[in-house]
C-alpha cells in the first residue's frame, strides 16, 4: 500500500495505529466509537455502525453536533464510492431583504435566522434504507439507551459544554433561547467532569425517528413541533420547508494526487478546497517533511484554494464555475506559477480562462464510511426546540448578504458548508475513509493529512498526530505549540505571519482507516487533540 513505518511516530505523542481484522470504528467519542463496534459484533455492516456512531455523537458529544444539524457520507460498497450531501437548505420564507430589514448586515451566529432545515436524520435513514443490513430502530438503539440512562461527561466535552454556558448566559438573554439552558444546564451550570448527563426528550425524538425511519421529523410530528415553536417565535423555519428535504445522492469528485485519487463531496461542501490545494501541490516535489520550503508551498496552495472556493463555492446549480473547470490541469498550472519563494495575498482566479464530528468505519466484507455530521459553532444556533432534545443548527451563517455574491442569501438554497468528509483510493481499490473536524481547518487538515501519508508515508496515527498549521486569512497562519520552532521563524522570514495556537482543538480532529489491499487489514488512527478512539474487533 504505502511505504510507511508501521511501528513509531516522530512526534512526541507517539500514539501507535490500531490493527485489525473484522471492524473498525474510529471517532472523537469512545462511548461512540464501542457503539459503533457493537453493532458490527451484532451482525451490521459498515453502514450500520455508521449511523449507530453518529447518532450516538448526538447525545455523547452535544457540543459539536446533534440531531439538528447537518451531515455528509461517502459509502464504498458493492465495489463503488457513492456521495451523500445531507445538507438543508434555508427556509423558503427568508431573504436578504428581509434579515437586514431586522438590522443586520451580515448574518447573525444565533437566533431563527441562521436556521436551516436539518439534514442529519434524513441522512440515517437514506443510508440505512439504501445500504444497511439492521433496521434503523436496531441501530439507534445504543443512541437511545445513552440519551435515556445517561453517560459519564468527559474531560474535553466537559470543557466545550462550559465554555458554551459561560458565552451563551452572556449573550442569549431573550426567550427564544430558554429551552437551551433547560435542556443543556437544567442545574444553572454545564455538567462536570464525571457527573452523569441524560436526556430523556432527546430520546424520544431517537425512539420516534427510529421507528418511522425519520419520516416524523419532516413530515410528522417532530416536524410539527419544530415548525409550531418557529411560528411561536419569530422564525422562518415552515412546515413545507422540512416536508420538501430529502438527502441527495451525489457524485463524488476527485484529483489524482500521486497516483492515488482523493475524493470529496462536491459543492455546496468545501472539499474541493483540498482538491484545489492538492492538483496544485502535485506539480511540486518534496524531499522530506519537515523543511521551510514543504510548508511554505502547502500553505500557499491552500491560500489558493480557499481564494477560489469563498468566492465561488455555494449550492452546486448556482456556482459561476463547474468543479471540472476549478480542478482543471491547466488551471491548476496558472494557480501553481503564482507561488514564489515569499507569502502572498490570496486572490481569487478565473477558471474560464484555464464545531463537528467525524466518524470512519469499516467492516470485514470491505464496506467502508466516512462520515461528517455537526451543528455548526458548537451548540449550533441556541435555538432548541422544546420538549425534543433539538438543537438547531446554524449554518446560515455562511450565507453571504452582498447580493452579487455567489453564495448570497436565497430562500430555498443551500449554503456553502465547512463539513466535508474524504476517501482515497488507488486505481479502482478503496484505501479508506479519512476526516479532519474543524470549521474551515477541514480542508486544510486533509491536505495535511494526504501528504503525511502519501509523501511521507506516514502510518495513520502518526499522520494525525503531526504538528498542523492553519491559514486564517491574508498572510496571517497559526501554528501549534508543538510545531518546529526554526520553521516557523522560516515561514515568517518568508512573509507569513507567524502566530502559536495553545489551544490543540483549533487544528481540527481527525481519524483515518486504511484498508491494506493485500492483505485486508484495517489500519486506524484517531485524533490524540481530544478523546478520540478506535474501536476494532
Amino acid at each position: 500500500m504505502f511505504s510507511i513505518d508501521h511501528h513509531s511516530s516522530p512526534y512526541p505523542v507517539g500514539r501507535h495505529s490500531t490493527y485489525a481484522k473484522n471492524g473498525m470504528v474510529a471517532t472523537s467519542q469512545p462511548l461512540a466509537a464501542q457503539a459503533g463496534l457493537d453493532i458490527l459484533r451484532k451482525g451490521g455492516n459498515a453502514i450500520d455502525a455508521a449511523i449507530a456512531t453518529a447518532a450516538c455523537l448526538t447525545v455523547v458529544e452535544p457540543t459539536s453536533n446533534g440531531i439538528g444539524g447537518d451531515a455528509f457520507a461517502l459509502v464504498w460498497t458493492k465495489g463503488k464510492l457513492y456521495g451523500l450531501n445531507g445538507s438543508g437548505p434555508a427556509p423558503k420564507s427568508i431573504s436578504i431583504d428581509v434579515v437586514k430589514e431586522r438590522g443586520y448586515e451580515t448574518m447573525p451566529a444565533h437566533g431563527w435566522i441562521p436556521v436551516t432545515v436539518p439534514g442529519a436524520p434524513g441522512t440515517w435513514a437514506e443510508l440505512s434504507k439504501r445500504f444497511g443490513s439492521l433496521s434503523l430502530k436496531e441501530v439507534l438503539q445504543p443512541a437511545i439507551q445513552y440519551a435515556e440512562e445517561g453517560y459519564p461527561v468527559s474531560t474535553t466535552l466537559a470543557k466545550y459544554w462550559n465554555y458554551a454556558y459561560t458565552q451563551y448566559k452572556e449573550k442569549l438573554i431573550s426567550e427564544e433561547y430558554k429551552h437551551w439552558f433547560t435542556t443543556f444546564a437544567p442545574k444553572g451550570r454545564a455538567p462536570k467532569v464525571g457527573e452523569v448527563w441524560a436526556s430523556k426528550d432527546h430520546a424520544k425524538t431517537l425512539k420516534l425517528i427510529a421507528e418511522t425511519n425519520g419520516e416524523t421529523f419532516y413530515r410528522g410530528e417532530i416536524a410539527e413541533k419544530i415548525a409550531n415553536f418557529s411560528e411561536q417565535t419569530g422564525g422562518f423555519l415552515h412546515m413545507d420547508d422540512l416536508t420538501a428535504f430529502y438527502p441527495e445522492w451525489v457524485d463524488p469528485i476527485h484529483v489524482n494526487y500521486r497516483g492515488y485519487d482523493v475524493w470529496e463531496i462536491p459543492p455546496n461542501g468545501q472539499g474541493i478546497v483540498a482538491l484545489l490545494a492538492l492538483n496544485v501541490l502535485k506539480g511540486f516535489t518534496f524531499s522530506e517533511k519537515d523543511s521551510i520550503d514543504t510548508y511554505h508551498k502547502q500553505i500557499e496552495a491552500i491560500k489558493l484554494g480557499f481564494s477560489d472556493a469563498l468566492k465561488y463555492v455555494t449550492e452546486r446549480e448556482k456556482m459561476p464555475y463547474t468543479t471540472e473547470q476549478l480542478l482543471s490541469e491547466n488551471y491548476a498550472e496558472t494557480r501553481r506559477s503564482l507561488i514564489t519563494d515569499q507569502a502572498m495575498m490570496p486572490e481569487a482566479g478565473d477558471p474560464s480562462r484555464s464545531g463537528t464530528v467525524y466518524l470512519a468505519t469499516a467492516d470485514k466484507e470491505g464496506n467502508m464510511v466516512s462520515f461528517i455530521q455537526s451543528n455548526y459553532m458548537g451548540f449550533g444556533s441556541g435555538i432548541v426546540v422544546p420538549d425534543t432534545g433539538i438543537a438547531l443548527q446554524n449554518r446560515g451563517h455562511n450565507f453571504s448578504l452582498d447580493s452579487n455574491h455567489a453564495n448570497k442569501l436565497v430562500g430555498g438554497k443551500r449554503t456553502y458548508h465547512t463539513i466535508i468528509p474524504g476517501f482515497l483510493t488507488k486505481g479502482h481499490v478503496p484505501i479508506g475513509p479519512f476526516g479532519v473536524m474543524g470549521g474551515f481547518m477541514q480542508p486544510q487538515g486533509h491536505v495535511q493529512v494526504i501528504m503525511n501519508t502519501v509523501d511521507f508515508g506516514m502510518h495513520p496515527q502518526a499522520a494525525l498526530d503531526a504538528p498542523r498549521w492553519q491559514w486564517l486569512k491574508e498572510k496571517q497562519v497559526e501554528v501549534e505549540h508543538r510545531f518546529p520552532h526554526h520553521i516557523a521563524v522560516g515561514l515568517a522570514q518568508r512573509g507569513h505571519k507567524i502566530s502559536i495556537q495553545l489551544e490543540p482543538n483549533s487544528f481540527g480532529r481527525g481519524q483515518i482507516i486504511w484498508r491494506d489491499p493485500e492483505t485486508g487489514v484495517l489500519i486506524g488512527g484517531s485524533e490524540s487533540r481530544t478523546d478520540g478512539t478506535v474501536a476494532a474487533w
